[in-house]
């Protein structure tokens, strides 16, 4: 009888590589035969190992990219971590388009196909919601007291409708009338009212905010209709006034929005906005990876993946240039690379160089090492647009938005701009959720998974288990995709996720 052979306690990544990665926890004086050395430390999962002799000041190579310097000299075996790897500047040639290959499409008879909720400007939606949006702070409980009448029972008579949903924010007042934070704001607002996972919408204003109503809609080119109608505050005789009146206001719209049904369409319709969250040593040797082949899939099939949170690629954005359909759009990414230091110099943030507790405590050393791991969400398809944040994202295949790395900031965005879906790899574990685009959660390790089961829909741990492959993994990541696009709930709606998840991002002033 063949003995199955134990699995190799540590993870080499690339040929080039001077460190290997511990696929668990490995106690000192550990042989590792694969790379002819002996473990000198402890080293906890996720976290590596020098695989030979690394002189001081010597780039350390993952991925066989440099993710920092060598502070002293290390023996093979020793436990590299942000206590011996330096964070430095590193030289990058960003060779715009010089990787570029155009992609090769899945033809238009054969794609796949999920069952989706066709609008009638064309565009598909996943879910089918009604928003009661607050325009600033003041209409918050409004937004939300409106929205929490609905109850399923109250809805048992609309089954083709998601929900009724708030998006309540602490933004809209205190602040300037007019320029880039006041129009980020109102792209926001305006961009999940058009989401085709949005039915209808109210539109609540206490009638004294900043962000004021009327020029929100001439701004917007939004105009009052049957999908559309507003509430002030202000006019209805105060909030308990306010609400009932936008009670009876949502109920009007509700047989309308809820007139649906799903049909088979194909898989070009999904906008997937990326996520990751609470990253540790092994996001980017399996859930990103696999979420990148996924979405390479996707991107074949005539859809788009939306890469976001700018700050996490810094030290890799090279990466992407160089895959840029023309050197104009790799251009536009490393502007707004440039903006964010501008940005954040001087600040105690992950772009100059530390990553949060959590981020370290799962094995990643520095930015550049997170922002490498981060980037492998992207694939390897072609960069073929960036936008600004909460931007409509027209371009199909792989795209970037600009945002930043908090996570309900930037899922706020990309929901914005169109995303019909979200997809959330995480090491040390979520309970994010967002609305009206639902999210699907990928654990990259498996003990993570079994102990927050009621959280995650995919695990991607089995990779470093030695049970599947990268590629493997992204072939089930799409077809699972497909079943949630489809109306499958994800583990973020079972748990009633989403709710307080619309934060749009805010810069600028406060008065």
């Amino acid at each position: 009888m063949d003995v199955e052979a134990p699995l190799n306690p540590f993870i080499r990544l690339d040929p080039a590589d001077n460190v290997v990665v511990a696929r668990m926890p490995v106690p000192a004086g550990t042989s590792v035969a694969m790379e002819n050395t002996v473990t000198r430390q402890d080293v906890p999962a996720g976290h590596k190992i020098a695989a030979r002799f690394i002189r001081k000041g010597e780039a350390v190579r993952k991925y066989n990219t440099v993710i920092g310097y060598a502070s002293e000299d290390l023996a093979p075996g020793t436990w590299m971590h942000s206590h011996n790897i330096l964070f430095d500047a590193v030289e990058k040639d960003y060779a715009f388009s010089k990787n570029y290959r155009p992609t090769e499409y899945v033809p238009a008879a054969e794609r796949a196909t999920f069952q989706g909720i066709r609008r009638p400007d064309g565009r598909v939606g996943t879910r089918n919601y009604v928003g009661v949006f607050a325009l600033g702070a003041g209409a918050a409980t409004a937004a939300r007291r409106i929205a929490d009448w609905f109850t399923p029972e109250r809805l048992a008579g609309f089954p083709d409708l998601d929900g009724v949903a708030p998006f309540a924010h602490g933004s809209g007042e205190g602040m300037e009338r007019s320029g880039e934070p006041m129009a980020l704001l109102r792209r926001t607002i305006a961009g999940t009212i058009r989401n085709p996972n949005t039915a209808a919408a109210l539109v609540i204003a206490t009638g004294a905010e900043s962000n004021a109503l009327d020029d929100f809609l001439r701004e917007q080119g939004l105009a009052e209709g049957p999908k559309l109608r507003t509430l002030v505050i202000g006019e209805s005789g105060g909030l308990r006034r306010a609400v009932e009146a936008g009670v009876a206001i949502v109920q009007e719209m509700l047989p309308a929005a809820s007139d649906v049904r799903r049909e088979t369409v194909s898989a070009e319709h999904l906008v997937i906005g990326m996520q990751c969250g609470g990253s540790d040593g092994f996001s980017g040797l399996s859930a990103n990876p696999a979420l990148g082949a996924a979405m390479d899939i996707l991107v074949r099939h005539g859809g788009t993946a939306i890469l976001s949170e700018t700050g996490e690629i810094f030290g890799v954005e090279h990466t992407l240039t160089a895959r840029a359909v023309t050197p104009e759009i790799g251009q536009k990414l490393v502007d707004r690379m440039n903006w964010w230091l501008d940005y954040s110099t001087g600040a105690d943030t992950q772009i100059n160089g530390r990553v949060s507790p959590g981020n370290n405590a799962g094995g990643l050393a520095n930015v550049l090492e997170k922002s490498l791991g981060g980037a492998k969400k992207g694939g390897n398809s072609p960069l073929m647009e960036v936008y600004e944040y909460a931007e409509p994202v027209t371009a199909r295949g792989l795209v970037f938005m600009d945002t930043p790395g908090y996570d309900p900031t930037s899922a706020t965005g990309q929901i914005a701009g169109g995303a019909n879906m979200v997809m959330f790899t995480t090491g040390r574990g979520s309970c994010f959720g967002s609305l009206p685009s639902p999210t699907i959660k990928l654990a990259s390790n498996t003990p993570m998974y079994e102990r927050m089961a009621d959280d995650m829909d995919i695990n991607c741990g089995v990779i470093i288990d030695g049970r599947m492959t990268v590629a493997e993994m992204g072939e089930r990541i799409f077809r699972q995709l497909l079943r949630h696009a489809s109306g499958e709930r994800t583990k973020s709606e079972l748990n009633g996720l989403g709710r307080n998840e619309f934060v749009p991002w805010q810069i600028g002033v406060l008065a």
